[in-house]
């Protein structure tokens, strides 16, 4: 199982490249849902652009709104999953409506890679309700039920000390930080994790 977890992708383009080019992917499959609800969305542009940069074929699929049959099947041909951020709750609630979540989660449990920015990298943790501080749950009506998909047993928490996430961020960690395994990264840093074992690396200067 392998996994690269971060909060930005364009700031950690030269990791991503990395954890990449170990692993001889050339295709991957880009899902930008979580933006959907949100004001600001360069972050997937810079995202979709960094790989492209990078040379990879990238393929985009809204779970929200391409057919159920086509989003399994595309899925299931994928051998590297990427999902970007946005609102956390609202990309959760699509992926379980949907019924995609346990699909992907034994697409990484039997060696799809998964690369998850920000709503992609906390989805990965065993429960997402820690980020109510940041992002707004009311947008995810049908949602009820927050548990992610538990491929760590750890809760990253992206944009630590980040514009304009500085006050949210450490809200969060004064609420949930000695009741959770909190992993805080800025927009530099990614959770690399092969297996059980995860480090913590730093885009370098």
């Amino acid at each position: 199982m392998k996994l690269f977890l971060t909060s930005y992708l364009a700031g950690t383009k030269e990791l991503v490249q990395n954890f990449l080019t170990q692993n001889d992917i050339q295709e991957i499959l880009f899902i930008p849902t979580a933006a959907n609800v949100e004001e600001y969305r360069g972050y997937v542009d810079e995202g979709i652009a960094a790989l492209k940069e990078n040379g990879y074929n990238v393929t985009i699929l809204d779970v929200a709104t391409t057919p159920h049959n086509k989003s399994v099947q595309t899925i299931k041909n994928s051998g590297c999953l990427c999902i970007s951020g946005g609102n956390t709750f609202y990309l959760l609630q699509e992926l379980k409506r949907n019924g995609l979540l346990d699909l992907i989660k034994q697409k990484v449990q039997d060696g799809t890679l998964y690369i998850g920015e920000s709503a992609g990298a906390i989805i990965a943790c065993p429960d997402i309700s820690y980020n109510q501080i940041m992002d707004n749950k009311t947008v995810a009506t049908e949602l009820t039920n927050y548990s992610g998909m538990g491929l760590v047993d750890y809760y990253v928490l992206p944009h630590n000390g980040e514009f304009p996430f500085v006050e949210t961020t450490a809200q969060t960690i004064k609420v949930y930080g000695e009741k959770i395994n909190l992993i805080p990264l800025n927009n530099s840093q990614a959770v690399i994790v092969e297996n059980e074992d995860f480090s913590i690396l730093t885009e370098p200067l």
